[in-house]
């Protein structure tokens, strides 16, 4: 699809006015880029204040995208265009989907998303198979889109629907010694010890001739540390009792301590239930910030389980994560040991999705020397340290979110079927970017890859 001039607007008859960038974030850069490069005019403001935000609006711009860091700011932003036009065009960057929500219903014209709303899909695909271009989920089932040859040998994009099928609920019943945390960690090996010396001394007693009821309370004096009954105390059967003693002081030392720690911590990996650790055929998705949780939750709606690995342990998206029952592990994804801890080699792929591009290719490193036919997904801006890195090796499947977001946010200003991301997914093709609309419909989106001038 060539470069050409932006369309009229369909929000209203503004196709004079330039568009209004505020932000000062790589995908407003890329928003501004992309417009200049098919023809349009921009005015991009890096972080206005209320004058220079009103002297822009002034000028009746054809539309305005705010994509800005933090909801708050967005919303303030977002408010404050509608308070000065009531009917300029809208394109919003909001995370929090309440907020999201919330805005549509008091701003009719606002287009809104987050950067992981709209890469979601296309980081999901490659997660589920190597043909896998992007997958979502539409109600109860699960739209899978391939790119098959059709009879002329040119590409074509196929949709294959298929019913979600969700993990085997008895299986989550069933307890996960293989627990990432360390206060459960802790817990569970002063548990697990206390429970062997309270075995180990009971046996030693039946052994003995003595009856298995005494035989029991006498060893919980011992790990209670109160015994033993002066008549059971025989030479060897003292020492082993003393020993004991003082071995369940440290053992109950470091329940306790574990204990503490997980009652008072974020507990985000469960020893059973929805919130314990996957076993196999998982996705483990290295960084838990907005785009990674968002790919969690779409994940999980395809019905397949997620392990996420969080290296900031006070990470404000972790409560979020929790609250979708996704198990997170906080721990540095680029270690071997966390990569053996999280299991990938029964892993189903493993997508690494920080913010820091370089950090992602770390991952991806480390995760295929630990499994080298693990399939990899990176999260990418395109950089050119990025592109040289691939070059050299393999990494696997590539997404740039930020070119997403930013093509997502264009088409938003005059599709008007944009009005969600669900309404309308982007799709990485050999041949471009393309939408896919809810009745199934391709249609091309090619937007350009250009960076801001200002």
């Amino acid at each position: 699809m060539p470069d050409a001039p932006l369309p009229p607007l369909v929000h209203g008859p503004r196709p004079d006015g330039a568009v209004l960038v505020i932000g000062d974030t790589p995908v407003a850069d890329r928003v501004c880029g992309a417009v200049t490069a098919r023809g349009g005019l921009v005015e991009h403001l890096a972080a206005p204040d209320d004058r220079a935000l009103a002297a822009a609006v002034d000028e009746r711009p054809a539309g305005v995208v705010v994509a800005v860091r933090g909801d708050a700011l967005a919303l303030r932003y977002a408010l404050a265009v509608a308070h000065l036009d009531e009917v300029v065009p809208l394109v919003v960057s909001i995370f929090d989907r309440t907020v999201a929500d919330r805005l549509r219903s008091l701003l009719p014209q606002a287009r809104i998303a987050s950067p992981g709303d709209v890469a979601a899909a296309s980081l999901a695909g490659p997660c589920l198979g190597a043909d896998v271009l992007a997958a979502w989920h539409d109600g109860g089932q699960a739209v899978l889109a391939r790119e098959v040859l059709g009879p002329d040998g040119v590409p074509d994009l196929v949709l294959e629907r298929a019913l979600v099928r969700r993990p085997w609920a008895l299986r989550r019943l069933l307890p996960s010694w293989r627990v990432h945390d360390v206060g459960t960690r802790l817990m569970l090996l002063g548990l697990h010890g206390l429970v062997v010396v309270l075995a180990a001394d009971w046996t030693w007693l039946v052994l003995s001739h003595h009856d298995p009821v005494d035989s029991f309370l006498e060893a919980s004096r011992v790990v209670a540390t109160v015994g033993p009954a002066a008549e059971h105390a025989t030479p060897a059967y003292a020492v082993f009792a003393g020993i004991a003693m003082l071995t369940t002081i440290m053992l109950a030392a470091t329940f306790t301590a574990g204990l503490v720690d997980r009652m008072l911590g974020p507990r985000l990996v469960g020893i059973w239930g929805p919130h314990a650790a996957p076993r196999s055929r998982h996705v483990v998705v290295v960084g838990m910030g907005q785009v990674g949780l968002r790919l969690a939750a779409e994940l999980r709606a395809l019905g397949v389980p997620v392990l996420g690995v969080e290296r900031d342990r006070a990470a404000g998206q972790l409560r979020v994560a929790r609250a979708l029952r996704v198990p997170v592990v906080t721990a540095h994804g680029g270690d071997r040991s966390t990569l053996e801890r999280v299991r990938v080699r029964h892993a189903r792929a493993l997508a690494a999705v920080g913010s820091d591009d370089l950090d992602n290719v770390a991952v991806a490193v480390a995760a295929t020397g630990v499994s080298p036919d693990l399939p990899v997904v990176l999260r990418a801006r395109e950089q050119e340290a990025i592109a040289e890195t691939r070059s050299l090796l393999p990494l696997g499947r590539t997404r740039g979110v930020v070119h997403l977001a930013a093509a997502w946010a264009v088409l938003a200003l005059t599709d008007p079927a944009l009005v969600r991301p669900g309404s309308g997914h982007l799709v990485v093709t050999s041949a471009g970017l393309v939408r896919v609309d809810d009745g199934g419909a391709v249609v091309p989106a090619d937007v350009p890859r250009a960076d801001c001038r200002h």
